[in-house]
């Protein structure tokens, strides 16, 4: 599968698909001032959906599971036999078991729930359009119920990120889990009760740490790596 992004000034191509229009606005509205990312085309149902993609060829398709006419799993096994290239990330408010075992075995790069913050959601599709996978903590939940042998409870993915990175302070390691939440330095600060400065100092630190060149790769590393 590929790997580069091939999209016009070197940005994300997005495509929004759902069936709330309000949404769609609301969502496309996080994207208007960025730098990284242009939401390219939305739709509404999924044969306007299926159109488009195949027109348009986005980078990243974000899709809900309820779509009026016909099923976003549906969806994206229509699309993905002739667009291989195109990486899938549904956002959706529900967790149905059957669903998400799916869903992971289509291949789909992302499981994200709607409650989900602006920052967080940003960085998920930074994530999903350089190769990377993104599922909510929740969903990790269920999987990990489902399949205990395939994903590994949280203390012992933790234990291992920590052999791997003990170079990482406590209090780093508390930093980078809030990273990977989508907060701001200044949020951080907030939280830990820390000043802003300090906030970022440790945020650089982590960077450096594991040899990453942004807070984005670090909380990506951080989920491969089962810090989350």
């Amino acid at each position: 599968m590929q790997n580069t992004i091939n999209n016009t000034n070197d940005k994300i191509r997005l495509m929004l698909i759902d069936d709330h229009k309000l949404f769609r606005c609301g969502i496309k509205s996080l994207f208007e001032n960025s730098n990284k990312i242009c939401v390219i085309a939305e739709a509404q149902n999924g044969k306007e959906g299926v159109s488009k993609i195949l027109a348009q060829n986005p980078d990243v398709v974000l899709l809900d599971l309820e779509l009026g006419d016909i099923n976003g799993l549906d969806l994206i096994e229509k699309v993905m036999s002739q667009k291989p290239n195109v990486k899938f990330a549904i956002l959706t408010t529900h967790c149905n078991e059957h669903v998400i075992n799916k869903a992971m075995k289509m291949g789909i790069y992302g499981y994200i729930l709607k409650d989900i913050n602006s920052e967080l959601l940003d960085m998920i599709v930074k994530s999903v359009a350089n190769g990377a996978m993104w599922i909510d903590k929740k969903v990790v939940q269920i999987l990990r119920e489902l399949n205990p042998n395939v994903v590994p409870n949280t203390q012992v993915s933790r234990s291992n990120f920590k052999n791997t990175h003990a170079n990482l302070t406590a209090r780093e390691y508390e930093v980078l889990k809030l990273v990977v939440e989508g907060k701001s330095n200044q949020q951080i600060a907030q939280e830990l009760n820390i000043s802003e400065h300090t906030s970022k100092a440790h945020v650089c630190n982590i960077i450096q740490k594991l040899v990453v060149d942004d807070r984005t790769q670090a909380a990506v590393k951080a989920i491969k790596e089962g810090i989350v």
